[in-house]
């Protein structure tokens, strides 16, 4: 039997593996207070408000464009026009539960508080529906002006109905049934650059929007007609004549939207691109504003 050999064992050391990861642990910044200065310093930004350059004194007045000044009508009209179809949808809900009222107090008795606050809806509807139909109608009278301004000026040609028979058209009873689409017409004829011995020929949108502007005008003067009659039934009838003339109308406002946008994009449109934004640089040439110094009261405290 051999003697059994020693075997070789090589040991290697290696540090214990620590439960956190050991970090360097940096000291605390120390706060050395505000920076000082031998000198007040000149760099910063101006003393100064932001203003545009024209307003600087001696400087030319910017003159507005007919383009700008149809951008901003159409900016006052297109929230009037939504007011509108707002308050008209919401008259057309109030009048259709006054008609319900009617038709169940045939058979019962109605609580007061539902008849007052029916006729509350009524009334609150009948006063802001006029109202924003008639600011909205003015100010999109004043950008259909412009527009054929500006329709003209890009395509050098001139309007062939002059402005007061426009307005006329849209005022009078009876003309304004065929004026105001014929005057679009032509607006969109010019618009498209189409030839201007070729007869002008609406579109589609703008059929559906002649058809829904007449149709409202004749049930609101068959409306106003009707609530001259005396009588429950006639009474009755007048606020489904109501309920009509304003759901039309809705529909008109909104649609009023959708035609003028449609235009006004065709006529300015708006290249995100191009759009500059502007950085105040410098002032030259501005006085400087005089200040109002308040007297010291005597017994102020030093």
């Amino acid at each position: 039997m051999q003697p059994m050999q020693p075997m070789r064992v090589d040991w290697v050391a290696s540090p214990p593996v620590p439960l956190r990861p050991y970090r360097s642990r940096r000291p605390d910044p120390h706060y050395s207070g505000p920076p000082a200065y031998p000198a007040p310093p000149r760099w910063g930004f101006p003393a100064l408000t932001w203003r545009w350059p024209t307003t600087v004194p001696g400087a030319d007045k910017p003159v507005a464009q007919p383009v700008d000044r149809m951008r901003a009508l159409a900016g006052s009209a297109v929230p009037l026009l939504w007011i509108t179809g707002v308050a008209a949808a919401f008259t057309a809900g109030a009048e259709l539960l006054r008609y319900i009222l009617l038709l169940v107090s045939r058979d019962a008795v109605l609580p007061a508080g539902l008849l007052y606050t029916s006729d509350a809806l009524v009334v609150t509807g009948g006063v802001v529906t006029p109202v924003s139909a008639a600011l909205a109608a003015l100010v999109g009278i004043l950008w259909l002006l412009r527009a054929r301004q500006v329709a003209g000026e890009l395509t050098s040609t001139r309007p062939d109905r002059p402005n007061w028979q426009v307005v006329a058209g849209v005022l009078v009873p009876g003309v304004n049934l065929v004026l105001p689409g014929a005057t679009l017409a032509e607006l969109e004829h010019t618009i498209l650059g189409k030839p201007s011995a070729e007869r002008p020929r609406p579109s589609r949108e703008l059929l559906h929007w002649w058809g829904w502007w007449a149709g409202s005008l004749l049930v609101s003067g068959i409306t106003l007609l009707w609530s001259l009659r005396a009588g429950v039934q006639a009474q009755a009838d007048g606020v489904l004549w109501h309920l009509l003339a304003d759901a039309l109308l809705a529909v008109v406002a909104i649609r009023s939207v959708r035609l003028l946008k449609r235009y006004n994009a065709l006529l300015a449109p708006v290249n995100p691109a191009a759009v500059q934004r502007y950085e105040l640089i410098s002032v030259r040439g501005a006085e400087l504003p005089e200040l109002p110094r308040r007297e010291r009261p005597k017994d102020a405290v030093r």
